[in-house]
């Protein structure tokens, strides 16, 4: 064979080149910042492709419960192209801690398992604004508010709302068009889902926005689209 031709250093310093060749591209290939992503308990693990990852690439997907030693594959997550994978019917024990995990694989090459930090939904996931519903009256406007739903639902189909997991308040906002936009007063603070808002003026425009507070975390969602009415 004319591998027998090649004087011993050759091949040593061939051998040598190749496996550090290996080991160059397992580590440029690698996923970065492996992490969770949760809104309204719809959890998904997202990643950065590695810094050397133009070329024909693919991620496989793992998850377990923190405490166990058993890693389980995500089928729909294993060999894709997207940089995400939704873990959230894996991780629907809102209250247990989770992992996730990615590596990659290009030209045959495998990288190492990147791992993200510990994940426990319950505790993790931000809140949604509720839904608002505005009608004006008599120099007064009604509110109809609704908590956002998880992704998780009854027996019958329908999706059971985030107000099954917490005490949510409703945080309503009023902007009239005497105000500065940065300007929110404060109207009502509560878990009704019917608010009025009374002795307003007539023909002024004001504005309302509302959000979802979570006592229990001190933590309040981000606002609702501004809708504009009359009284």
């Amino acid at each position: 064979m004319l591998i027998k031709h090649y004087p011993l250093y050759l091949l040593i310093n061939l051998l040598w080149t190749g496996a550090t060749g290996h080991r160059e591209l397992q580590r440029l290939i690698k996923p970065l910042k492996v992490e969770f992503h949760a809104l309204n308990l719809n959890s998904t693990l997202h990643w950065q492709p590695g810094s050397d990852a133009a070329g024909d690439i693919t991620y496989f997907v793992q998850y377990k419960v923190y405490g166990q030693n058993l890693w389980k594959n995500k089928e729909e997550c294993w060999g894709i192209r997207e940089v995400f994978c939704d873990l959230t019917h894996e991780t629907s024990d809102i209250r247990e801690p989770y992992y996730g995990r990615v590596k990659s694989v290009s030209a045959g090459v495998h990288s190492d398992w990147n791992t993200s930090s510990r994940f426990t939904p319950w505790r993790e996931t931000k809140i949604g604004p509720p839904s608002l519903k505005v009608t004006p009256r008599n120099k007064s406007i009604q509110l109809k508010l609704r908590a956002p739903n998880s992704p998780y639902k009854r027996r019958r189909g329908s999706k059971i709302p985030m107000t099954n997991y917490y005490d949510l308040l409703y945080r309503v906002f009023l902007i009239s068009n005497m105000l500065d936009e940065k300007q929110k007063i404060l109207m009502y603070e509560g878990t009704d889902k019917v608010v009025k808002i009374e002795d307003l003026k007539s023909e002024v425009s004001y504005c309302i926005v509302v959000e979802t507070y979570l006592p229990m975390l001190d933590r309040s969602s981000a606002c609702s689209s501004k809708i504009c009415t009359v009284p």
